[in-house]
């Protein structure tokens, strides 16, 4: 048992994700982007810098290619060549919505193949035991039943990408209002930044949590046996 501790990947921990990846930029673009200090194009290059390599970080640490991760590195890299380049704010707002409305997408295309994306979402190897749990739904019959739960589930963890998605580009449109490649342009990419978390992380982990929750119910409900003897201790 031992050796399997040993040999789990470290996990980042949420608040070395909340630092890296919003408050260290938001403080930059904010308090740095005028003429006197960075400017507007430095700061961004430097705030983005921060969840560039906190992400790359990450993959590391963790060992293995997480597509989340390699998305919001995308995404970063996107949003600073998008500043950069000083296109239109509208560019920033279709971005924004596009990343979390694909991954919706994923979540309900995947649905109709072996390996739906929800189960690596919200019910992955490390929270259960999919092996005992498999072969007690084969041993009673009871796989397809089953799949038709995750099923929902997969409806409700889309959902909330696509709420994500459209109040990404909501947030966008209402706070960019500058001509890019300006002070003002740079402090309202911070401001966004700082937004993003409270107006749009919580109400999609909200719906996250409720498909968990809704999952939970259905091994519990479906086997006929208490969830925890499905989980990994």
């Amino acid at each position: 048992m031992s050796e399997n501790v040993q040999q789990q990947p470290k996990q980042t921990g949420f608040f070395g994700n909340l630092i890296f990846n919003i408050a260290v930029p938001v403080l930059v673009m904010s308090y740095l982007s005028s003429d006197e200090y960075l400017g507007p194009a430095w700061s961004i290059v430097v705030a983005l810098a921060f969840p560039i390599v906190f992400g790359i970080y990450d993959l590391k640490q963790t060992k293995k290619v997480n597509v989340f991760s390699v998305l919001g590195i995308v995404s970063v890299l996107l949003t600073g060549g998008i500043s950069l380049l000083k296109l239109p704010a509208e560019y920033i707002a279709i971005k924004e919505a596009a990343i979390p409305a694909l991954i919706g997408l994923a979540v309900i295309i995947t649905q109709y193949g072996k390996k739906p994306l929800v189960k690596a979402l919200i019910l992955n190897d490390q929270l259960v035991n999919w092996p005992k749990l498999n072969g007690t739904l084969e041993e009673k019959g009871l796989t397809v039943v089953f799949n038709s739960k995750v099923a929902v589930s997969s409806y409700i963890v889309a959902s909330s990408f696509f709420l994500s998605s459209a109040l990404n580009y909501l947030l966008a449109k209402w706070i960019l209002v500058s001509a890019p490649g300006t002070t003002a342009y740079t402090e309202e990419l911070g401001r966004m930044t700082a937004l993003s978390y409270p107006v749009i992380v919580i109400p999609s982990m909200i719906l996250l949590i409720c498909a968990l929750i809704y999952l939970f119910k259905q091994i519990s409900n479906v086997t006929g046996e208490p969830i925890e003897s499905f989980l990994h201790q």
